[in-house]
């Protein structure tokens, strides 16, 4: 019986209209006729486990739509939240090139198409595709430059509430919407996620919410979160005085 994520999909890469929004997708005609042949894709529904922390790395998955959260897991069941994937991504890649297992744990947070690439199979087209494995390269620079963003935000901020701001600026760069109000973010993340992604705590970031808000920082309406005053979000990513926040 084939597994859950070897199932015919209805969209191939070829006519993929998203392909664009993807560092890896944006290969040539005949790469990407090449990559359809090769890959097994199929939908998820929310919380669904693409691959567990530590299982043998059986190849990529190639983000299509949705969204995926990628994180690692203590001893003591602590979770820490490494990355939150958006389509274009190629996920489990690090582990695939190198044979080792799953170095995260990859759950969707939304329902997801997901087209999964079997590791020899993934490995032999990029021996084919020099193009191919110049995005897998550009790809790794990414991953790497974003760790050390991730590593920057938990050891060199000085308290949850810096640490929450900038988490806020990054999600803002990446998926807000200006509109007259300010900055609209969807929350898609629930309050113990956002800690997760900060080294929090649900209630620290349900505190640090409210503080926000009552200092007209943001504001949230249903599921939707506002940034109504970016310079003093900015200010307290920066760590700086109260006073400085309203200049």
């Amino acid at each position: 019986m084939r597994s859950s994520y070897e199932m015919n999909f209805v969209e191939s890469c070829v006519g993929c209209e998203r392909r664009d929004e993807g560092l890896f997708c944006g290969l040539e005609a005949n790469a990407l006729r090449a990559l359809d042949s090769i890959k097994f894709a199929a939908s998820f529904p929310k919380g669904a486990m693409l691959f567990i922390e530590g299982q043998a790395a059986r190849g990529v998955f190639v983000l299509c739509t949705g969204g995926v959260k990628l994180s690692v897991c203590s001893g003591e069941a602590k979770v820490l939240i490494t990355q939150i994937a958006d389509p274009g991504e190629l996920l489990g890649l690090c582990s695939t090139l190198s044979g080792q297992p799953y170095e995260v744990t990859a759950e969707t947070l939304s329902p997801c198409q997901v087209s999964f690439i079997r590791r020899e199979d993934f490995l032999r087209f990029l021996s084919s595709h020099p193009g191919a494995a110049l995005h897998v390269a550009q790809l790794m620079s990414r991953n790497y430059r974003n760790a050390h963003e991730q590593a920057r935000l938990l050891a060199l901020s000085h308290s949850a509430a810096e640490k929450f701001a900038r988490l806020l600026l990054e999600r803002c760069a990446r998926h807000g919407r200006v509109t007259e109000r300010g900055i609209d973010l969807k929350l898609t993340l629930t309050h113990e996620e956002l800690g997760q992604l900060i080294g929090a705590s649900r209630e620290t970031v349900t505190r640090l919410i409210s503080e926000f808000k009552l200092e007209q920082i943001i504001q949230v309406k249903g599921a939707t979160l506002v940034v109504l005053n970016i310079a003093a979000l900015e200010a307290r990513a920066n760590n700086l005085p109260g006073e400085l926040t309203h200049l």
